[in-house]
């Protein structure tokens, strides 16, 4: 069962907002961790139906890498975060500072810091999200995924259970010199939980 909500500009400004701190301090605590200044951009939040996400990352048999967690108490979702195959070797060799272009496999090293990098980012944006809303959510490990989009999408799906028809897609951009590396980070929100959110943040749909 779905649930669909209309969105208007002020729940996609507030995403953004919220997208825009959650990042900012995932890039704070990234610059700890790597001894160097990482800067992430938000260009832009929106929903999109279930269908629309495909085509972002290639289609169904586009391997990308994915660290994706559940989450619940006031609310309930799954949150992923995506890399196309090619993104993924060159993110690595720019938080390894090596020249892009000489990873060309994910060895277990460039799988730890694509992990890492993921768990930073999506509990930044989880403990955003809570922050200016209120809402208690308790967030799972998160998982590690390297393999074909609708492979991951499908267990991602079945794992949440009950789906909203919406998917919010926020999308990131890795800047150093003159390269930027493109990532998507999607909230599966379970049936109500949209509602829910904007409740909290007091634009209800």
């Amino acid at each position: 069962m779905s649930e669909r909500i209309e969105m208007s500009y002020s729940h996609l400004d507030v995403l953004q907002e919220i997208s825009n701190i959650g990042l900012g301090n995932a890039a704070t605590a990234l610059a700890e961790l790597l001894k160097k200044k990482v800067n992430i951009a938000v260009p832009h939040a929106t929903f999109l139906e279930m269908e629309q996400v495909f085509p972002l990352v290639g289609g169904l048999e586009e391997v990308v890498a994915c660290v994706n967690l559940s989450f619940d108490g006031d609310v309930a979702g799954t949150v992923m975060y995506i890399f196309a195959e090619k993104s993924v070797y060159k993110l690595v060799d720019m938080l390894l500072g090596q020249e892009i272009g000489t990873t060309g496999e994910l060895n277990a090293l460039g799988q730890s810091v694509i992990m890492e990098i993921g768990n930073i980012l999506t509990g930044s944006f989880m403990n955003a999200l809570g922050s200016m809303t209120g809402l208690t959510m308790q967030t799972s490990v998160p998982l590690f995924a390297f393999d074909m989009m609708g492979a991951i999408l499908s267990a991602s799906l079945v794992a949440s259970g009950h789906w909203d028809e919406q998917v919010l897609l926020i999308e990131t951009i890795f800047l150093q010199n003159n390269d930027q590396i493109k990532g998507h980070f999607f909230l599966l929100p379970e049936t109500g939980a949209l509602n829910r959110l904007f409740e909290a943040l007091g634009i209800p749909a």
